[in-house]
């Protein structure tokens, strides 16, 4: 590098890691995210992407942006309640204020007046069994999958797991329920067909080897026409007969039911139908965090809490402590977005639509994450341009639209009411960088 070249003017390491803003960045940032955050940037300006003066402002700007995680809060105006591409259910003012609290030393396995060891998250036990007296027991692990995958192996062991060909659903992003429930060594007994099967079909199956019933409602698709299936009372009757467990595997997490989706089962109704064992999502309709609850009649949740693969799917304390704040305190937003009213969503819309210059158009939104396939939520969306969806998802803050029939669609029933201002100048900037793109290429 001869004398005269350009990059013997790049600020050297040790003169850019003294700059007091740097300095201050790490009461939040740790010295090698600093470390590398420089040598990126001085990096850049060795390949001449960046002139060498403009390397102390641009290390200052990428600290000063740079956040100790790498995700993102984003307003969801999709209309759909539990996205799971956006971690599912938004948790509550009690739940966050909870996981805060438990992020230090808390007592999820002390008797304080004793100083004795206690059960390992009694607290969010005791709030499932209060919000459903039908169950004799609570255990919660760390997802729903988990849940399944302890209930057929404390059951089944390498025995089999009778169920319906019509309920070996995909739960998503590739993974199947046959192969779940055979990775843990049990056995498949599939009966049926996929659109009918009947009461005989299970009796016809059950042997020495069955370990468990196992029902699983589609929750995230339909099957219509000429169909027919078995109910968990039926069940309850053939599984006292040959003395073997029944598991109801419901995946959305209602605890009671909900009058906004009259076809969606509950916790509840599951264990008063007869289910000894009912599995379902904490961070689904329930609105907490990512979790597997497990309900039921005490002797069988004993086999579950007694098994190995217990500990290892065990939920850890910011869960246990989220998803009791979630039962006990105030509505969820998974609640309140399902309620909306419908007068009130397009009071906003109108709102938004007049601050942007946006078009209110009627727009269904729905449940998600698998729960009340089908079943529309009727309300509004103000339509833009279809580019201004790129533009949103890309700003600050982040906005996540819908983008559909060639256009982007804001629907406010996910927003909360609080940020309306902040995503009406969301979609404002979009729309203007949108316009004046344009004319700036062309200049």
């Amino acid at each position: 590098m001869g004398q005269n070249d350009p990059r013997r003017q790049i600020p050297r390491t040790d003169q850019l890691l003294a700059h007091p803003e740097l300095r201050h960045a790490r009461s939040r940032l740790g010295d090698d995210v600093i470390r590398s955050t420089v040598r990126d940037v001085q990096e850049q300006a060795r390949r001449g992407d960046l002139a060498p003066g403009d390397v102390e402002a641009r290390v200052l700007a990428a600290v000063a942006y740079r956040a100790a995680s790498s995700l993102r809060p984003v307003l969801n105006a999709t209309g759909v309640i539990v996205h799971t591409n956006l971690g599912r259910a938004p948790l509550s003012g009690s739940a966050r204020q909870a996981l805060l609290s438990a992020a230090g030393y808390v007592d999820v396995e002390m008797d304080l007046p004793t100083g004795g060891r206690s059960r390992r998250g009694a607290g969010a036990r005791r709030a499932l069994l209060d919000a459903c007296p039908a169950a004799e027991e609570a255990l919660v692990v760390n997802n729903g999958a988990a849940a399944l995958v302890l209930a057929t192996t404390a059951l089944a062991g390498a025995g089999e797991v009778v169920i319906s060909r019509g309920e070996l659903v995909e739960i998503g992003a590739g993974f199947r329920l046959p192969e779940l429930i055979e990775s843990t060594g049990a056995r498949l007994r599939e009966v049926g067909t996929t659109n009918r099967t009947h009461l005989a079909d299970y009796a016809a199956a059950i042997g020495t080897q069955t370990g468990c019933l196992l029902k699983v409602h589609p929750s995230n698709f339909r099957v219509s026409g000429f169909t027919s299936g078995v109910g968990i009372g039926q069940l309850r009757s053939l599984a006292d007969e040959h003395q073997v467990p029944l598991v109801v595997d419901l995946g959305s997490g209602l605890l009671a039911p909900d009058p906004m989706l009259p076809g969606e089962p509950d916790i509840s109704g599951a264990l008063a139908a007869g289910a000894d064992v009912v599995i379902a999502s904490g961070d689904k309709l329930l609105g907490g965090p990512q979790a597997g609850l497990v309900l039921g009649r005490a002797e069988v949740m004993a086999r579950l809490a007694r098994h190995p693969l217990a500990r290892a799917v065990r939920a850890d304390k910011l869960t246990l402590a989220a998803l009791e704040a979630t039962i006990t305190g105030e509505p969820t937003p998974v609640t309140a977005a399902l309620h909306a009213d419908p007068v009130r969503l397009r009071e906003r819309a109108e709102r938004l639509a007049a601050a942007t210059g946006g078009r209110v158009v009627q727009h269904d939104g729905r449940v998600g994450g698998g729960g009340a396939p089908g079943v529309p939520l009727p309300g509004w969306a103000v339509q833009l341009p279809e580019p201004v969806a790129r533009r949103l998802r890309t700003g600050d803050p982040v906005v996540l639209p819908r983008v559909h029939g060639g256009a982007c669609l804001i629907d406010l029933r996910c927003v909360p009411e609080a940020d309306d201002e902040r995503l009406a100048a969301a979609v404002r900037a979009a729309l203007a960088h949108v316009h004046d793109g344009p004319r700036a290429a062309g200049t």
